[in-house]
């Protein structure tokens, strides 16, 4: 390893849509914690929710979906070693509270504290060339190895998040599923529930999109803007119906069309409305009499780590194919800004540092 620096670039959030290239001492770790050199770093919707509309208190520095080498190990650490090539999870649920024993990892308590910082409140810090992890995170480090990429270490963290929802549906094989939304997160709703043996209908505005979907496994495509959708949904399924959607964007219509599309019995599953206080009308009676489940799904579940690393490591789902952008760290408020107005042509953004060997 390079002899670690005394300062170090890092973006810092300083209010709405204020994003700041800052030097900033390196952390300083404790005896149990290690520092990790940043390489990449995903552009999380998430985030971009937190930049974009100041909802949470600066200075902090974001970025969570983060890969590095680890340069410097606490005295009392055991099991890593500086070097060693990592991906790194900022949430570990505690797997002892009501919320954990219920694998609701996502409301444990211990889970929504943030266990990854470059400096200020803890907020991942991947946006920045060093963070500082500590050791109740350190059950999510996945070691990546030599054969595979920052980049795939990076993308292990939203996998997780869509491996998640996919089991949270829990279908038959071969039922049929809507994914609306191509974008990154839902073409890997579309690979995943294929790998899963369920028959993907995708539907998107961009054509480009759509085009993608089927090499990532869909079945067949539809414009979301198609005025027959419901009945084309109903043909495609040689009218079977749906058995189940998942809505990988914050449309509140896409929600009433799934609904209404899918069988008695059948399954919504809402990835993307995250934003707190937006109501929309539905009707009840639909879930109520009609037994239509609408559900939710929202970050990773931590029991899932080893699988998704296979799956990821294993090129069975290849993230990289994903990554149409890559920002150098001075250029993150681009990055972010590219991210939450997607082009045709473009689907995950990362901010790359370090380049695998």
């Amino acid at each position: 390893m390079d002899k670690i620096p005394k300062v170090m670039r890092a973006i810092v959030y300083r209010g709405a849509n204020d994003l700041r290239l800052e030097e900033l001492p390196v952390p300083r770790i404790s005896s149990s914690e290690i520092l990790v050199r940043v390489a990449g770093c995903g552009v999380c919707p998430t985030d971009i929710k937190k930049i974009h509309f100041g909802t949470v208190s600066p200075p902090r520095i974001f970025g969570h979906e983060t890969s590095g080498i680890i340069a410097r190990v606490g005295a009392r650490v055991r099991g890593f070693n500086v070097g060693e090539r990592v991906g790194l999870h900022h949430h570990v649920p505690c797997l002892k509270c009501h919320a954990c024993r219920h694998r609701a990892f996502a409301q444990c308590p211990q889970y929504k504290h943030t266990g990854i910082t470059a400096g200020f409140e803890p907020a991942g810090g991947g946006y920045a060339e060093y963070v500082r992890v500590m050791p109740f995170v350190f059950p999510g480090i996945v070691k990546i190895p030599s054969r595979n990429s920052f980049l795939q270490g990076a993308m292990l963290e939203p996998v997780n998040t869509v491996l998640k929802a996919v089991r949270r549906l829990d279908l038959i094989l071969d039922d049929y599923v809507l994914v609306a939304g191509q974008g990154p997160i839902g073409l890997m709703f579309t690979r995943l529930l294929q790998l899963e043996g369920y028959r993907v209908i995708a539907t998107d505005l961009v054509d480009e999109r759509l085009s993608i979907a089927r090499k990532f496994g869909a079945s067949a495509v539809l414009n979301a803007n198609d005025p027959d959708l419901i009945s084309n949904l109903r043909r495609l399924t040689r009218k079977q119906g749906l058995d189940g959607a998942v809505i990988c964007a914050p449309v509140d219509e896409a929600v009433r069309q799934a609904q209404e599309a899918i069988n008695g019995a059948g399954k919504v599953l809402l990835f993307a409305h995250t934003r707190r206080g937006v109501e929309t009308p539905l009707d009840l009676s639909g879930v109520c009499v009609d037994e239509k489940d609408l559900i939710g799904s929202y970050s990773s579940d931590f029991m899932l780590q080893d699988e998704v690393a296979k799956l990821v490591f294993a090129r069975k789902l290849d993230v990289e194919a994903l990554i149409t952008n890559k920002f150098p760290l001075e250029q993150t408020a681009a990055a972010v800004e590219l991210a939450a107005h997607p082009t045709a042509h473009s689907l995950k953004i990362v901010v790359e540092q370090l380049k695998s060997a």
